[in-house]
């Protein structure tokens, strides 16, 4: 499954775009300094995720959209076609 993929999820599965729970992790004063277990007890307790997706929303919320560029365009099921992630929603991914 791609990094993409796994915010998609979260996407499906809480109703929220992974942007719009990003926002609710800073208002919660969730940043770059933040370590992850708060963070993914945060998403279980409130959204109901698992370990996999709370830690793809963990990169986000404290590193930001970018991602290495070890997989992407590799051709593999872990690839993902940008080394920039799309929070805005999956509907309007325009590398889906």
């Amino acid at each position: 499954m791609s990094f993409q993929a796994y915010l998609d999820a979260v996407e499906t599965k809480t109703g929220l775009t992974p942007r719009q729970i990003v926002d609710l992790a800073h208002e919660k004063g969730f940043d770059e300094q933040t370590k992850a277990a708060p963070i993914v007890e945060w998403l279980a307790a409130d959204y109901g995720l698992g370990r996999g997706h709370a830690m793809a929303m963990v990169h986000v919320i404290t590193k930001g959209p970018q991602i290495s560029d070890k997989h992407v365009g590799t051709g593999t099921t872990h690839a993902d076609s940008s080394n920039m992630l799309w929070l805005d929603g999956k509907a309007t991914n325009p590398n889906p």
